[in-house]
Formats: structure tokens, C-alpha cells, sequence
């Protein structure tokens, strides 16, 4: 039944990413960085968000330190294309971290293993949370950013999820 579960919550999280992938396509880098609503958000800082979400929870799962704590320093720039940066580079970097994931739900002992959590100015007590539960934290963070994707995506070009002009 475990590799029932685990082969799931890979498919699953390859669908998310896929759904905002199509919200991404044939977007230049200006055109992802772009303000086309009243929040700061982009799609270029939100892709670069998703990416960096899904790599910190995965390495906490991987390194399961007690003594951790969120490093607040990258706050600023978190949703932020930066100069540097392609939607084409972080994509590709995306598949090399949806892979490392894929692998690590594969090779985990159990999860149902419960791993503790950094702290942060905003939840300063550590929480332990099962493996499954990052998994799915990770899932939901994917999904609730392509719901804003989506909106910024229709809001810049008419162009969204279900339909994109050839």
C-alpha cells in the first residue's frame, strides 16, 4: 500500500507543477516580471518562490534538524525574478528539483516519520510534522501559487490555464 501512496503523491505533485508550467508558456522573461494587478506579485517571483519552497522543505525532511531555524535574510527577494534569472533557467531548475523529490519520497523509510520544523519570528515554539504532511504542505503551496499565477497570467495577456493564444 506504501508504494501505492508514495507513487501518488509524486504524480500528484508532477500535475500541480504541470498546471503551472502551462500558466508560464510562452512567457518572456520581461513579460514575467510584470505587475498586472494590485499585489506585488509576478510570475516570474512566484515560479521562483514555488521552486524555492519545494527545495527547503524537502531538505528539512532530509536533514531533520532539531536545532534549525529560518533563515529570514532572502525574505526580500523571495518572490523576485531576479536580473540573473530565466523563466526557461528556474523551469529547467524546477525538473531537477521535482526529480530530487520524486527520489526522496521513493527512498524514504516511512512517512509517517515526524520531523521537526524550524523555527521562525513568526512561529518561535519548533513543530514536528510528519514526512507526508511537508509532502502535502509542498503540494498546497504549489497549488495556491498557480491559483495567483493564473490571475496575473489572464490579467497580462487574457491568456490562462485552460486557454492560451496560439
Amino acid at each position: 500500500m506504501a508504494d501505492i501512496e508514495r507513487e501518488e503523491l509524486i504524480k500528484i505533485l508532477a500535475s500541480q507543477r504541470e498546471i503551472f508550467r502551462i500558466t508560464m508558456r510562452g512567457l518572456g522573461d520581461e513579460q514575467a516580471r510584470q505587475r498586472t494587478t494590485a499585489s506585488e506579485l509576478t510570475l516570474g517571483g512566484l515560479l521562483h518562490h514555488v521552486i524555492n519552497t519545494e527545495r527547503h522543505w524537502t531538505q528539512i525532511i532530509v536533514d531533520r534538524d532539531p536545532n534549525s531555524e529560518f533563515d529570514v535574510s532572502g525574505m526580500d527577494s523571495e518572490y523576485v525574478l531576479g536580473p540573473d534569472e530565466t523563466i526557461e533557467g528556474l523551469l529547467a531548475d524546477w525538473e531537477v528539483v521535482a526529480e530530487q523529490t520524486a527520489t526522496l519520497i521513493r527512498e524514504l523509510g516511512t512517512l509517517d516519520d515526524s520531523v521537526p520544523t524550524p523555527t521562525a519570528p513568526w512561529s518561535p515554539e519548533r513543530e514536528w510534522m510528519t514526512v507526508r504532511y511537508i509532502l502535502l504542505h509542498i503540494l498546497r503551496e504549489i497549488a495556491h501559487h498557480s491559483g495567483h499565477a493564473d490571475i496575473i497570467r489572464e490579467s497580462l495577456d487574457g491568456a490562462n490555464t485552460t486557454y492560451q493564444r496560439a
